[in-house]
């Protein structure tokens, strides 16, 4: 995905819960890594739902890259192979569902499509039912009626940060160093004479793969990691420096185009409800 920083632990496979899924339909955990910590491309067997306080959460399936800030989750089906990375110190959640223990209707409920990986709103109400369901000590009983109540508020969210990698060998090279660097700012001439195609044709390219222009896409890929350094602590004006904008004002009109609000209004919005979250606007205009 992005760059790997200096210090990062790489794991093969999250450790799974403790606790025997052999009576439940929900397990959960917390893990706080010390040091950013990536995993490498795995599955699991049950659906994930995972969550992050303090931080951010970066996961890439097949050609998407999703980025998981305060407030929301990332719902990952059961045998999706998937690679994740955290900042260091997130408070890292956890919830592993068993796919044949959740009711018909959480399974295949219409507004929800279940299959696919999906951000989640994360209430209040819903992370501290997940916590509850943390405890080893709780009955069969009450962890019965908390897993109900989940079956019954988990929602998606309306709020959806991913980001379309072409898949397209013609310009995979250019999405690829981007990734790595999102600070290049070489223009479409300079790429297309770079890798000796027309700026047409790159342009064709990125709409037909992603639905954006370069310029846009890249404009989204660059608030993506953003969202890391800013929930890392890093100032705005340092990280319009490291995204490569000439100025601060720059990055601030560019993060409202994608986000539909400040980087300083996004943060204080992910210290209230998810509902209080306003959607996302999808970039409509070229930087």
């Amino acid at each position: 995905m992005w760059r790997r920083e200096a210090g990062t632990v790489v794991r093969r496979v999250p450790p799974f819960p403790r606790q025997t899924t052999a009576s439940y339909a929900i397990i959960a955990g917390l893990q706080i890594p010390p040091v950013p910590t990536e995993w490498a491309p795995h599955s699991h067997p049950h659906h994930e739902l995972v969550w992050v306080r303090g931080g951010t959460l970066t996961s890439r399936v097949e050609d998407r890259v999703f980025t998981v800030s305060e407030g929301h989750g990332l719902w990952m089906p059961a045998g999706v192979v998937h690679g994740g990375r955290a900042t260091a110190g997130a408070r890292f959640y956890e919830a592993f569902f068993a796919p044949d223990r959740a009711p018909f209707a959480f399974a295949s409920a219409s507004s929800f499509a279940f299959e696919e990986p999906r951000a989640i709103a994360m209430t209040p109400l819903l992370e501290s039912l997940l916590t509850h369901l943390s405890r080893t000590d709780l009955d069969a009983a009450a962890r019965a009626r908390a897993e109900s109540v989940v079956f019954d508020v988990i929602e998606p969210s309306e709020r959806r940060l991913v980001l379309e990698l072409p898949g397209d060998a013609r310009i995979d090279a250019i999405a690829e160093a981007l990734l790595d660097d999102p600070a290049d700012c070489r223009s479409l001439e300079e790429w297309a004479r770079c890798l000796g195609i027309s700026e047409r044709t790159i342009t064709r390219a990125f709409r037909h793969a992603t639905g954006l222009s370069f310029a846009q896409w890249r404009q989204v890929l660059r608030v993506h990691r953003a969202l890391t350094l800013l929930s890392e602590g890093l100032d705005v004006t340092t990280v319009s420096e490291t995204l490569g904008y000439a100025q601060p004002s720059t990055f601030i009109a560019s993060f409202r185009r994608v986000m539909g609000t400040t980087p300083g209004a996004f943060f204080d919005a992910a210290d209230r409800p998810s509902g209080d979250v306003r959607n996302p606007v999808s970039p409509v205009q070229s930087s």
